[in-house]
């Protein structure tokens, strides 16, 4: 059971690149959170699954002896959580946060990198993934913005005008 939770349903046990496999998982139910439960909901799972990880990350490192496995992708599910809830609410954004917050996540520029190499256990793990998917949202908005004041966004439509 807390392999399946770790790896958000067996989507990080690929060898490569499980990062992005278990954040294009997280995808899935974040599009029909937002679309049918909304942001709210988002985020409140984020800080739910945030909290609940710790401990099981924690355990999981005490049993192994195994600082951040590369398969555990219950950060990458949080991280995205909350990029698309601060700005996922149409398929552009949702697109942008998604690449932004691999990007941010995978390069770890900043306080990101500082607190991935200083913060151990599950809160390191979880907390370097959080601020990743924060600072995604937070430069998708800026972007779409950006784009929306030039008229450089040719076609987008809102999450909630598909299905």
């Amino acid at each position: 059971m807390q392999k399946l939770f770790l790896t958000f349903f067996y989507s990080g046990s690929v060898n490569k690149a499980p990062g992005t496999f278990g954040t294009i998982a997280a995808l899935v139910p974040a599009f029909f959170i937002l679309r049918y439960l909304g942001i709210g909901t988002l985020i409140l799972l984020a800080i739910l699954l945030f909290l609940v990880s710790i401990k099981i990350i924690d355990q999981y490192e005490k049993q192994t002896g195994k600082h951040d496995d590369k398969h555990i992708v219950i950060d990458e599910v949080v991280g995205v959580f909350l990029a698309l809830a601060i700005c996922g609410q149409s398929v552009f954004t949702f697109l942008l946060s998604f690449v932004l917050f691999r990007f941010f996540d995978i390069t770890k520029p900043s306080i990101i990198g500082k607190i991935d190499k200083k913060t151990k256990g599950g809160l390191g793990v979880m907390l370097d993934d959080v601020l990743a998917g924060i600072f995604a949202g937070l430069f998708s908005a800026v972007i779409y913005g950006i784009l929306l004041k030039f008229d450089l966004l040719w076609f987008d439509i809102s999450i909630m005008e598909i299905f």
